[in-house]
Order: C-alpha cells, then sequence, then structure tokens
C-alpha cells in the first residue's frame, strides 16, 4: 500500500510543477499514437530508433514550414490587418459608440485588450514571439522529445502496463485502447479536415462580402481553426466589429448570419461531431460535449483530452452493461429447467 502511496504522490507532485508543460506532452502522446502505424512500416526498412528519429523530423520540418509560411502571410497583409483594428480601436474609443449602448456587458478597457491580444497575434507577432521565446523553445523540445520517446518505446511501454492487468481485465483495457486510438485518429484527421473546409467555403464569401483580400480572410479563418481554443468563429467577431465600426449594417448582417452561422458554426455544430461520432460510434451532441468542454477546462490539452475522456466514459458504461447481460444470461442457463 505504501509504494502505491508514495507513486501516487510523485505523480502529483510532477503534475504540479509540469502542469505549464503537461498540453504539450499530452499533444505529443496522442500524436505518436496517430503516427505509430508509420512508425511500425518505417522501422521494417531501418532501425527502429532510425525510424522514429526520422518520422520525428519530418514534423519538425513540417512545422517549420506551416510557421514559416504563416509568418511570411501574416508580415504580407499586417498593414490590413493593422488597418482594420485601428478602425475598430478608433470606433471602441468614440463615447457614442461605448459597448453598453447597444446593450453588450463589454467595458473599453475589455474591448482594449481583445485588441491588443489581436495585435500581438497578427502585427506584433515578432515581438510576441521574441519574448515568449525561452519558452516557446523549452515546449518545443519537450514536444519533440516526448514524440520520439513514445514513438520508439509507447508499444514496450503499453506492454508493460497490459502484463500488469489482470486477465479478467485485459479484454475491456483491450478495447478502450482501441476506441481511445480511433478517438486519436478522428481529432487529428477531422481537425486538419475542417481547417481546410474552412478555408474553401470562406473563399467564396469573402468574394461575396466584397471587402477584398479574399485569399487573405480565408487563410486567417483556416488558420484560427486550427488553434483549439480561438476557432473560425472569432474571425468573423471580429470582421463583424469592423463592419459596425465603418457603418456597414449590411456587411454585419451578412457576416453574422451566412459567415458566422454558415461557414463557422454550422461546421462545427454538424460537420465535425458527425465525422468524430462516425469514427468511434457515438451520438454526435456526446463529441461536441466532449470537444468543447475539454477546450473550456483543460484548455490545449482538452482539444485532445475531452474527447477521449467522454468516449471512454461511454465505453466503459457500454462495458459495463454488456458484462451484465453476459451475467443474467449465465445465471438463466445454470439455473435447473
Amino acid at each position: 500500500m505504501l509504494p502505491l502511496v508514495l507513486m501516487a504522490a510523485i505523480l502529483l507532485a510532477t503534475l504540479i510543477v509540469f502542469w505549464k508543460f503537461l498540453d504539450v506532452v499530452v499533444l505529443a502522446i496522442s500524436l505518436a499514437v496517430v503516427l505509430y502505424p508509420l512508425q511500425v512500416y518505417t522501422s521494417k526498412s531501418v532501425n527502429r530508433y532510425i525510424s522514429a528519429a526520422l518520422i520525428t523530423a519530418l514534423i519538425l520540418v513540417i512545422v517549420v514550414a506551416t510557421v514559416l509560411l504563416c509568418i511570411d502571410i501574416m508580415s504580407n497583409n499586417s498593414e490590413t490587418i493593422k488597418e482594420v483594428i485601428g478602425i475598430i480601436e478608433i470606433w471602441v474609443q468614440n463615447p457614442k459608440t461605448d459597448p453598453r449602448l447597444f446593450g453588450l456587458p463589454i467595458q473599453r478597457e475589455q474591448a482594449a485588450t481583445w485588441l491588443s491580444q489581436a495585435q500581438n497575434i497578427f502585427v506584433r507577432f515578432w515581438s510576441t514571439l521574441v519574448s515568449d521565446f525561452p519558452t516557446i523553445v523549452l515546449k518545443t523540445i519537450i514536444f519533440f522529445s516526448s514524440l520520439y520517446v513514445i514513438l520508439l518505446r509507447g508499444e514496450r511501454i503499453k506492454e508493460r502496463i497490459m502484463a500488469r492487468v489482470p486477465d479478467t481485465l485485459q479484454r475491456h483495457v483491450q478495447k478502450m485502447s482501441n476506441v481511445t486510438v480511433d478517438t486519436l485518429y478522428a481529432i487529428y484527421v477531422v481537425h486538419l479536415g475542417m481547417a481546410i473546409l474552412t478555408f474553401i467555403i470562406a473563399i467564396p464569401f469573402f468574394w461575396f462580402l466584397g471587402y477584398g483580400h479574399v485569399l487573405f480572410f480565408s487563410f486567417l479563418c483556416a488558420f484560427c481553426e486550427l488553434i483549439p481554443v480561438l476557432g473560425s468563429s472569432i474571425m468573423f467577431i471580429f470582421l463583424g466589429t469592423y463592419a459596425l465600426a465603418i457603418g456597414d449594417i449590411n456587411g454585419v448582417l451578412i457576416l453574422f448570419f451566412i459567415g458566422y452561422l454558415g461557414v463557422s458554426a454550422a461546421p462545427e455544430i454538424f460537420v465535425r461531431p458527425v465525422f468524430m461520432g462516425r469514427r468511434v460510434k457515438l451520438h454526435p451532441l456526446i463529441m461536441i460535449v466532449g470537444f468543447f468542454g475539454g477546450i473550456i477546462t483543460m484548455g490545449t490539452a482538452g482539444f485532445v483530452l475531452g474527447p477521449v475522456i467522454i468516449v471512454l466514459l461511454f465505453t466503459g458504461y457500454r462495458i459495463l452493461i454488456e458484462d451484465k447481460k453476459a451475467s443474467e444470461r449465465q445465471e438463466q442457463l445454470q439455473q435447473p429447467s
């Protein structure tokens, strides 16, 4: 009993100390699970150490290339964002356009903070990167180190855990392991697919809106869609505020009823949970609760943990029901006729 208590205390202390970096570890483990079939395939041709290193290097190249592409696009269009934010700032600072006059429970200080954060993300991203550089470097090292280790040792770790699971629970644990893998596949594949879908359907919308910079605004929607905490809806709220600031009421209505509801909300409500639910065989509404509930309560890590926890909860419930029915059938067979 004492060793278990000691291990639990060490685990709790580790989580508290490294809580700030837990999100990247969770993301690395989940991505390693998705990439593990590639590790198995490539390790047939080369040493498994080299295979894990090559896959990790490939992901690093993809991440770096994506970041550089985003920085290039942001740099080339920073003046556009700066102009939009500047117009919104003037509108917010005008006493006649205080958000509370429109029934919005938002103070000017809050609006100014949000605009400053938008400036940091889309305009002053270099200064933001420099100020957070040590944390970014450390998280990057932790992420790719965790990815490499799990690709290399993940199957052995799983085997050791399964070896200590009682025989009566082996089948149940294996089933939960399988649905976890299916859920992770669904999360990553569907998430990337949602960003691509958002970009495609945003192009005709922004062309119809008539504000110009069609590809750039479509890219921003897809970019925000890739960030779990933001989502593409933040872009339509941002541009809706801009339309209100320039007095374009038609633009506000178009951005809300067609942009926000059609381009952003509808795919999130109907497309994402349906595709995820088909893979893990859960109702789309349940997947919505898991996905957004996880993000709200656990931040970036909740993007993965939320749906996984929900799926495991319902899988455990199904296992209990199946075992109960099997036990009842066994009892009926044993009863004397």
